[in-house]
């Protein structure tokens, strides 16, 4: 049994709504690793740690991630890949730990192996003082050397001094400069109160002094240790953590192997893109294949290889994605569309009304005075001018006016014509001595009025019927079109007279320039805003929202 054709219709729509769907589902995800691989080193730290700072609350908050694993293309878990995405994305990215600061933290690991094993008395011990000082001289170095610097990250480290004064402002306060200018200070402090002279030198204390002390026998005791380590554990050691390497690309960048996840997509894109223009262009004969590509004209950042040449560059695929998402109807951008078009119009909308509207109004002015009005007004009777249908259109205008004149405007007109008439007469009249005796006749003095109505009459009649008959008299209509040809041509003539020519170029000059003056002083009171307004209640009322859909396509 053979499908209806509506039917069919409908079939094939369902099944292109589909295909439009998939299509946006994959631009959907290829833009969000796009946003995921441009803001990674910029969030690194969260998806390192795992949690959220809210320095207002003064509150972090835990975001729980999925632990290192088996990850395809790093089997190693170092120290500073505390998540399965770290421990995979640092492999795009070209991002290794850093050597200083891991062999930082594998020696903090070291003392506190030595400590679970031999007990916290190795603190007091020579083992465990040498590798107190190790530590110790270690941080200097961190900070003389700053490897935090080379992927921008020596704010991490500030923030690690800073957190390392504040933590030891009060140990510091207890010793003698000359104790805390000790590479290894040993000696036991007197338990006496902090003078004044003491504190304000404690302020003065540099980083290096501050980490010294904290590794050294004066303030890792075996009483303290745990309490001290737990600190650094939870405060110092996640900062030194986010400190990474970035291997360096022979282009000279920094390495970036996006390009590795984002080339299926490319090829997937560009198939589709070849495919369904060759299918436009099938459908529709008189377009090449070529146009078709320019129709399908925001697709086009699909198909640039943004991964091979400027990974930067790749989110203006949110354009092709706001228009997929819209064409398979999962999200409608019809209002941001409208209001996108709305507020470029509402800025720049006067400016362009008005620099149109001057645009044409210099153009008459210049054309006036290089007498190119008036040439073209003479073009008709010399053969120059160049006619669409072979009429003489101002003659046409002529006649025209002159018909309605005759047959429409005249015969309304008529009763303001006699009384102008009788007007006109009886004043001429009034003025003959022998039309006043006339009227004081007994029984006479009526009929001059009544001559004056015939004679009124009589005028507006037979002239009414002269020019009918002038008009629906064929030969009369050649004869009046001349007329009208020859007054033309002589109006042009004297109108190219010097003084008549300037006098009119000066006049309709400044004419224009009125116009333009208070055209430019009526737009600056016009609100756009309301009548941008206005018309989106006229749109809403004539326009249903499906119609304006097909805009995107």
């Amino acid at each position: 049994m053979q499908q209806s054709p509506r039917r069919t219709s409908r079939t094939r729509r369902s099944k292109n709504l589909w295909f439009e769907r998939l299509m946006a589902i994959a631009v959907l995800v290829n833009f969000g690793l796009i946003v995921f691989d441009l803001s990674y080193t910029t969030l690194r730290n969260f998806w390192l740690l795992g949690h959220i700072k809210l320095p207002v609350l003064g509150l972090q908050v835990p975001v729980p991630l999925p632990p290192p694993g088996l990850c395809p293309v790093s089997g190693e878990q170092p120290a500073n890949r505390a998540t399965l995405i770290t421990q995979c994305y640092d492999w795009v990215k070209g991002i290794e730990p850093h050597r200083d600061t891991e062999n930082y933290l594998a020696a903090v690991d070291r003392l506190n192996q030595q400590i679970q094993q031999q007990g916290s008395q190795i603190l007091t011990q020579p083992t465990g003082q040498a590798m107190l000082q190790e530590l110790g001289q270690m941080s200097e170095d961190l900070i003389d050397t700053n490897p935090f610097e080379a992927v921008g990250k020596s704010g991490t480290l500030e923030k690690i001094k800073n957190l390392m004064r504040n933590h030891m402002k009060g140990e510091l306060a207890r010793l003698s400069p000359a104790q805390i200018k000790q590479p290894f200070p040993t000696e036991t402090p007197a338990a006496t109160r902090p003078t004044a002279d003491s504190l304000a030198a404690s302020q003065k204390v540099s980083a290096k002094a501050a980490f010294r002390v904290f590794w050294s026998p004066l303030h890792l005791t075996p009483q303290t240790w745990q309490q001290q380590m737990r600190w650094f554990d939870t405060q110092i050691r996640p900062l030194i953590q986010t400190n990474y390497y970035r291997s360096i690309a022979e282009n000279g960048t920094f390495t970036n192997r996006f390009w590795m996840i984002d080339l299926w997509f490319w090829g997937l894109f560009l198939t589709e893109f070849l495919a369904r223009t060759y299918y436009i262009s099938r459908r529709h004969p008189s377009l090449k294949w070529q146009d078709a590509m320019l129709w399908r004209w925001y697709d086009i950042p699909l198909i640039l290889p943004f991964g091979f040449l400027i990974p930067a560059w790749a989110w203006v695929r949110v354009i092709p994605l706001a228009v997929r998402l819209d064409q398979a109807e999962l999200v409608d951008m019809e209002r941001v569309r409208q209001q996108a078009v709305h507020g470029l119009v509402s800025s720049i909308g006067q400016e362009m009304a008005e620099v149109v509207v001057l645009q044409v109004i210099k153009q008459l002015q210049a054309a006036m005075q290089r007498g190119d009005l008036m040439q073209w007004l003479r073009q008709p009777y010399k053969g120059k001018r160049i006619t669409v249908n072979n009429v003489d259109e101002l003659a046409e205008i002529a006649g025209l006016m002159l018909k309605i004149t005759v047959y429409q405007v005249l015969p309304t007109i008529r009763p303001d014509l006699e009384a102008l008439l009788q007007q006109s007469i009886e004043s001429v009249l009034s003025q003959s001595p022998a039309y006043q005796t006339l009227k004081q006749v007994p029984g006479v003095g009526q009929l001059p009025a009544q001559v004056t109505d015939r004679l009124v009459a009589d005028i507006l009649h037979t002239t009414y019927s002269n020019l009918t008959a002038i008009l629906d008299d064929p030969q009369n209509a050649v004869l009046a079109q001349r007329l009208v040809q020859h007054f033309g041509q002589s109006l042009g003539t004297e109108i190219q007279q010097q003084t008549v020519l300037q006098e009119l170029r000066s006049l309709l000059t400044d004419f224009l320039e009125e116009v333009k003056l208070n055209y430019l002083q009526r737009s600056a009171d016009v609100d756009l805003e309301q009548l941008l307004e206005e018309s989106r209640q006229i749109t809403t009322a004539i326009e249903p929202r499906s119609q304006n859909r097909s805009q995107w396509r």
